[in-house]
């Protein structure tokens, strides 16, 4: 073997090998090889905090057959993810695999495309120790923060409980952001419109503002009535009419965050799902002979910079004065601004070839992919396009003292627009209200004197914050500097797995659990949960990355405080147990009479009766009674895509399948797959393992049923010596067979290994 590239992903894998030649033999490590155990710490604290990782179970066969092809090559080149963490999966390949240094190559790449993946092997580097230590520290302070904390929890509160140096801080803000909903004390206030009439028989509506230059404030109908007793039914005077031409700018290209926010509110998943479906557009997509073949659709989907490439900017410039024309071209290419401590070592999320339109490929992508897809393209090209511009207008009328004023807006051109608006959820209102838009007023001139028609007075009230969706707490995660690209999912994952937060709807509601375990820590960790403690330790790991700070000296500096909260915490937690208060519903129990409480168990909630074990009544809280059958079901290891409820495993008429455990509340279903690390011949997605009739294993593409490959035979990565087509496992038989029957080629084929059997 000449040449070995690890990878961490056999999808991507696949991608990577279509683009090298026979030189090459392209592997996955799927993801990291060796961590810290389970079973212990794992840190030797007054040794520098010194890690001990050992191999990841199940892995072994894996590492064996690595450690085999590292040894048989002449150059290993390691193109694990461009990011501290893929830096540590190649620091981590190369110690558990022996990879002698004058032959270990680190190879990065922020999009797999042929010229990418082609310069990076021209141009390797040595593995970035400072990109590593930074990644150690971060996983040794949350493995001492969350094995130091966490008995105090199981002793206090409850088993099972897990608190983290993120994870508490993210339920913190959700528990914080309740009790202000809670504390929140509606304030009434009215408004007044008056409905007005020019000398050509038009009608304008225009709002109280002021009075002079004072704001009027209405607090109640009363305040109303005193104006109107002071306005009088009179005429209306033209002021002032103000006309302006405004520009508004484009947003500017995706990071990880404006991403995930964006995909939440416009199409409505879940930042997990989102993640998912961004990778598999990263890692390539099969688009057939006429497009390239197999193509990494997006630059890496982890990033917080702004910065474009000047080929990709030209590139998309050229398109835009092709399908638009010359005037939706800005008059200097954007530069847009990355935020201060961003890292910036890669690039916005874009489209790696911008003239790959999303319509142009759409048949070969799935539905959730062609929408991200879609997203991506149409946030780039309208950031590098021309401002749009309004013709506004702006009357003010007095009427005995007091100022009204009416507002419109239309579209002069439309720039930017063309393609993409940015949502508008959870973001502050624009100068100019919905309402106004293209709205074209009737002709005023200063001076006019207007009928009164009718006045509207409308009472309000002021409303509470609005509870976190995924969207707005990724945002104010952010905002805040806690975390990084690549955690603000597992954070949110982490906090609804462990019962801190559930969702209802698209809102992140804090559980009893919940609170009870935030109030916890305040009182003995506060500044584990505290916000600008948290994101200056992000800023110090940071500074390990940038050769400002070392490893031993971060960790240490924090360990010296933590160490007090824990000797304090460990009097204060030893000698008490709190009880969490348990939730109660609208549920009466038809057997004792009593007011049913919230349990949590193996299948989700239900309602339970307090008098247990007296009364020991339960019922679902939102579907029928589970039956005996169902109450041995095997929970899956994801959540529903719809609801984020439980997937259980169920027999069907055609095998096993995954469904919602909301039932049939959500009827969402999956059938059980297992990706086998195969490129679809048809169409480059992943390949799968099913069951079908009479439990069959058989293997058919990720994206049925919009590409029908499938085969009983189990496919290969192996390509046929004759035809260059791929080779198939015979079912049963330690053989390879060739996929194109014509050929007729067939060998013999080495043992499965245990890992591949199974």
């Amino acid at each position: 073997m000449a040449n070995l590239v690890i990878v961490e992903s056999p999808a991507k894998a696949s991608t990577i090998k279509s683009y090298l030649g026979s030189n090459y033999k392209v592997v996955a490590s799927k993801g990291h090889v060796r961590d810290l155990p389970k079973s212990s710490l794992g840190v030797d604290i007054e040794n520098n905090f010194a890690a001990h990782y050992i191999n990841i179970r199940g892995k072994g066969d894996l590492i064996k057959s690595l450690k085999k092809d590292a040894k048989a090559a002449n150059k290993v080149f390691l193109a694990t993810d461009p990011d501290r963490e893929g830096e540590a999966i190649s620091w981590h390949l190369a110690t558990a695999l022996g990879i002698a240094p004058e032959k270990c190559y680190r190879v990065a790449f922020n999009e797999i495309t042929k010229t990418a993946i082609k310069e990076a092997i021209k141009n390797p580097r040595e593995i970035d120790e400072e990109l590593v230590n930074s990644q150690q520290a971060r996983r040794i302070l949350d493995r001492i923060v969350g094995y130091k904390i966490s008995p105090f929890l199981w002793k206090s509160v409850k088993s099972g409980l897990s608190g983290g140096r993120v994870q508490s801080v993210a339920t913190r803000i959700i528990v914080d952001r309740e009790a202000e909903i809670r504390a929140f004390v509606p304030q009434e206030y009215w408004t007044i419109d008056a409905l007005l009439n020019t000398a050509e028989k038009k009608s304008v509506k225009a709002r109280l503002v002021s009075k002079g230059k004072s704001k009027v404030k209405l607090a109640s109908g009363a305040d109303v009535d005193a104006v109107l007793a002071e306005i009088g039914n009179g005429d209306f005077l033209c002021v002032s009419v103000k006309k302006a031409a405004k520009t508004k700018q484009p947003a500017p290209p995706f990071t990880t965050s404006t991403m995930q926010q964006e995909a939440s509110r416009k199409l409505g998943f879940q930042s997990q799902r989102i993640m998912r479906v961004a990778q598999e557009l990263y890692e390539g997509v099969n688009l057939g002979s006429e497009n390239g073949g197999v193509q990494g659709l997006i630059t890496y989907m982890r990033t917080d910079s702004l910065r474009i490439s000047t080929d990709a900017q030209s590139a998309a410039l050229s398109l835009i004065a092709e399908k638009y024309g010359d005037s939706y071209c800005p008059s200097r290419p954007r530069v847009y601004k990355t935020k201060a401590g961003a890292q910036d070592a890669h690039e916005a999320i874009r489209p790696s070839n911008v003239q790959l339109e999303p319509a142009q490929i759409r048949k070969y992508l799935s539905s959730d992919q062609y929408k991200l897809y879609k997203l991506i393209w149409d946030r780039f090209v309208a950031s590098q396009m021309a401002s749009a511009v309004f013709d506004t207008e702006t009357i003010d009328f007095d009427a005995n003292g007091y100022t009204f004023r009416t507002s419109g807006y239309t579209v002069k051109f439309q720039g930017y627009m063309a393609v993409y608006e940015e949502s508008q959820d959870d973001q502050p209102k624009n100068e100019h209200s919905e309402e106004d838009k293209n709205q074209k007023l009737p002709t005023i001139h200063e001076q006019d004197m207007l009928k009164l028609d009718d006045f509207d007075s409308l009472q309000h009230f002021t409303e509470a914050p609005p509870r976190f969706t995924e969207a707005s707490l990724i945002k104010f995660l952010e905002e805040k500097g806690i975390g990084r690209p690549s955690t603000y999912t597992p954070i949110i994952t982490t906090i609804i797995a462990r019962n801190y937060v559930t969702r209802e709807g698209k809102s992140l509601v804090p559980t009893t659990l919940g609170e009870v375990t935030t109030k916890l820590m305040v009182e003995n960790f506060p500044e584990i949960v505290d916000y600008t403690f948290t994101a200056q330790m992000e800023d110090k790991l940071d500074g390990i990355e940038h050769g400002e700070s070392t490893m031993e000296g971060v960790l240490g500096e924090f360990y010296a405080s933590f160490a007090k909260s824990l000797e304090k915490a460990n009097e204060t937690l030893s000698k008490e147990t709190i009880e969490v208060p348990a939730e109660e519903t609208d549920i009466i129990c038809d057997k004792c009479g009593s007011r049913m409480i919230v349990k949590n168990g193996r299948f989700g909630r239900f309602a339970a009766c307090p008098n247990y074990p007296t009364c020991k009544n339960t019922k679902p809280l939102d579907k029928a009674e589970k039956s005996e059958e169902e109450k041995k079901l095997v929970v899956a290891d994801f959540k529903c895509e719809l609801c984020g409820g439980d997937m259980v495993l169920r027999s069907g008429r055609y095998g096993s399948f995954y469904a919602c455990a909301n039932y049939p509340t959500c009827k969402f279903t999956k059938q059980r797959s297992k990706d086998i690390g195969v490129a679809c011949p048809k169409c480059g997605a992943k390949l799968v393992s099913k069951m079908g009739r009479n439990r069959t294993l058989f293997y058919s593409c990720e994206r049925y049923p919009d590409c029908d490959f499938s085969a009983w035979d189990m496919p290969t990565n192996e390509k046929c010596p004759n035809c260059g087509k791929m080779l198939f496992r015979k079912k049963g038989k330690d053989m390879y067979i060739c996929h194109d029957k014509e050929c007729g080629y067939k060998a013999e084929a080495p043992a499965l290994t245990q890992a591949e059997e199974n």
